[in-house]
């Protein structure tokens, strides 16, 4: 069993190394996201673990031992699955090793842009501890937090979100607009998601149904006195439009994991707006879950090898029957 690593930008891969050593197999790490490098140094390989490397169908119908792909995270957009299909090549993912991360990182988000906290911070280090900047500041219990994907790490920051005091409401097209969850939250229509909530957490993958599911239509359909959280993919939102409804007073403020532009120019126009928090898509991060991810990719690549059913795969079919 011959594992490659094409690319990571991790501090090191000895917990992938441990698990495919375990297994009897070898992992290579090889750092070379160009498809001739992946060609190069894959060639009997009957795995791959990518993070950012592009597996195209040029990629794949050069490796004819590969049986399984696995990527760090939970998108895949990198990866050809319809190719990989074809080819007969198991695509996997980890979509809710970050379940806990991620919410945790929403809701620090919400808090933080709701009471301007950095702000404060900021100019209080400067000699300024006035808190009229910073105001209006209201208290969480009874204002409404709007989750949009109902997914586990949409149910998970919905259920830290309640915990505080907040009203939630939901918005899922697996959901009917007037069903209620057992916990009592609401789902509601995305119209009036936007139109009611103070807190529009974003939970959503991106595909073609979702790319600037937020945009100028859907930034004009929010209160002013809301805003906007984004912890899933930044494509979900229309930079160029948020910039615009923040520079007309449209929107109260912004806090943002991911952006469609990363890493982010340090003179971009977000940069500019006091009541907008970016972080360097770090809401996955924690020990706990940098570790789960890493055992887990390497783990659904052992598996599809070893001609076991992985815990996360796309395209099932390309399995064997059992």
């Amino acid at each position: 069993m011959h594992i490659v690593i094409t690319d990571c930008d991790h501090e090191s891969v000895e917990i992938e190394r441990e698990c495919v050593e375990a297994a009897g197999g070898r992992l290579t790490l090889c750092q070379d996201v160009t498809p001739e490098g992946i060609i190069s140094n894959a060639g009997d390989a009957q795995g791959l673990i990518v993070q950012y490397g592009r597996i195209t169908d040029e990629v794949l119908a050069a490796l004819p031992e590969l049986r399984v792909v696995s990527r760090y995270g939970v998108g895949v957009d990198t990866v050809d699955v319809e190719a990989a299909t074809r080819h007969g090549v198991a695509v996997c993912n980890v979509p809710d090793y970050g379940t806990e991360a991620v919410s945790d990182h929403a809701i620090m988000l919400a808090l933080s842009v709701l009471r301007d906290v950095t702000g404060l911070d900021r100019r209080l280090r400067q000699g300024e501890p006035s808190l009229a900047p910073a105001q209006p500041i209201f208290q969480l219990r009874g204002r409404r937090f709007g989750v949009v994907g109902a997914g586990a790490i949409g149910m998970a920051t919905a259920r830290k979100a309640a915990g505080l005091g907040f009203e939630v409401v939901l918005c899922d097209p697996r959901m009917n607009p007037g069903e209620t969850t057992p916990e009592g939250w609401t789902a509601v229509s995305f119209e009036d998601l936007l139109a009611s909530a103070q807190v529009i957490s974003l939970h959503l993958p991106l595909i073609e149904q979702t790319h600037h599911l937020i945009d100028a239509a859907a930034l004009g359909a929010m209160r002013k006195d809301a805003i906007l959280i984004n912890t899933a993919r930044g494509g979900v939102v229309d930079t160029e439009a948020l910039v615009e409804a923040l520079s007309q007073g449209r929107l109260m403020g912004a806090g943002l994991d991911v952006l469609e532009e990363e890493p982010l120019a340090v003179d971009h126009p977000l940069t500019r707006f006091e009541r907008v928090i970016l972080t360097p898509h770090a809401g996955f991060y924690t020990e706990e879950s940098y570790a789960e991810l890493k055992a887990r990719t390497a783990q659904n690549a052992i598996d599809v090898i070893a001609g076991r059913r992985p815990r996360n795969i796309l395209n099932p079919e390309v399995l064997a029957p059992s």
